[in-house]
């Protein structure tokens, strides 16, 4: 019985530290991607303006969004999202969620890259507080290109949130009014191995030596 009991405990104890390693894996494998989008974002003709990055106090990064519609359409994604530091530097990653709904004649499925600009970097911190709507609780624009020059449609850049999409699918643009935008805490948890919150990661002292969080800090840093 003793044997059995032990053996027991054994192949939980392996199961429990299986999920663990898999649950790493996904969140690394998302942090990669969304430095990918921004690498991406960076080589185009025509980016986000350096005059917004500098104004930006936070970014969320979305790889590989769906969206999907007929007659009603809906979007999820997940991703991650960061604050810049008062000295300049971002913080450690957030993972996050988006999913939200439109209405409208649509048809098809369409998986795009997002990425949110904030000039109000408290939006973001205030996560630990619950999920918010985008267009509702923040007034969002779709984001103005061109690597120098300023945006002639908002030049005080006085939205809080600009989202860019780059589409590899059936529709042309993409609306994110009406989507909330949450902490994802299962990720986060996996991840950081303990019940942390978006307010603890955003502000703590030490930033972590992740490969692919450092990776990700570097390809946002590049922008400004």
């Amino acid at each position: 019985m003793k044997k059995l009991l032990k053996f027991n405990l054994v192949i939980l104890f392996l199961s429990f530290t299986t999920l663990s390693l898999v649950a790493q894996e996904k969140q690394d494998n998302k942090l990669q991607k969304s430095a990918e989008v921004l690498k991406e974002f960076a080589a185009m003709k025509e980016t986000i303006p350096q005059q917004l990055m500098e104004k930006a106090e936070g970014i969320v990064i979305v790889p590989d969004l769906i969206k999907a519609g007929l007659g009603i359409g809906g979007q999820r994604g997940k991703g991650v999202a960061m604050v810049k530091n008062t000295d300049g530097s971002w913080s450690d990653p957030v993972f996050v969620t988006l999913t939200g709904g439109s209405f409208g004649f649509q048809a098809g499925v369409q998986s795009v890259d997002l990425v949110m600009v904030f000039t109000k970097g408290s939006i973001l911190t205030s996560l630990a507080k619950g999920e918010f709507t985008l267009g509702g609780d923040v007034s969002v624009a779709a984001g103005p290109v061109g690597r120098s020059s300023t945006a002639s449609t908002d030049t005080q850049f006085d939205a809080e949130v600009y989202s860019y999409s780059r589409s590899k699918g059936l529709f042309a643009g993409l609306t994110i009014n009406g989507s909330k935008l949450a902490a994802d805490n299962d990720a986060n948890k996996a991840f950081y191995n303990s019940d942390v919150t978006p307010s603890s990661i955003f502000s703590k002292n030490t930033s972590s030596d992740n490969a692919d969080v450092v990776s990700l800090k570097k390809a946002v840093k590049e922008f400004n």
